[in-house]
């Protein structure tokens, strides 16, 4: 079992300028239940399938397992999945030691742009690039699983 350890920042600036890849990601929920998501994903040209545990107390860490599947059966299960598609850009961006995936969202979750940085332990520094705003590690609202069924557009001034 693996556990996936990153922390999660709004976007105040311009990263594409740095960034050095993106591809689209359309992704569905089979399940979207706090304690385990399984997600449907088509990344570029591929397909995969990943299930997620729950968090731990800070939203920094928690079980990941992925594997890839052929993009096809990828298509036949994101029929299945539950209502409330995912629709975004992923960009990389490559600061100090770290890699930051930055998420550019559409659709419903217009206007909204998140990074992630996966990282060794919790407690491990990176540095900030001047693009990083405030941290939503641990808001569930920025989950994609509770995007999915409370998308960004809904949330007014909150």
């Amino acid at each position: 079992m693996a556990n996936e350890i990153e922390r999660k920042f709004l976007i105040t600036g311009d990263f594409k300028s740095s960034s050095h890849a993106s591809q689209r990601i359309v992704q569905g929920y089979l399940c979207s239940v706090p304690e385990r998501t399984v997600r449907v994903r088509i990344k570029g040209e591929k397909g995969f399938i990943t299930i997620k545990g729950i968090g731990n107390a800070s939203g920094a860490s928690r079980y990941e397992w992925e594997r890839e599947i052929p993009e096809g059966e990828a298509e036949q299960l994101l029929e299945l999945c539950e209502p409330g598609m995912i629709d975004k850009t992923r960009y990389l961006v490559k600061n100090g030691e770290h890699l930051f995936e930055v998420d550019e969202f559409y659709g419903d979750n217009g206007g909204l742009v998140v990074a992630e940085v996966e990282l060794k332990a919790e407690g491990e520094h990176f540095e900030k690039p001047s693009w990083l705003g405030e941290e939503v590690t641990g808001d569930v609202r920025y989950y994609n699983s509770m995007l999915m069924k409370e998308p960004f557009k809904t949330w007014g001034d909150s």
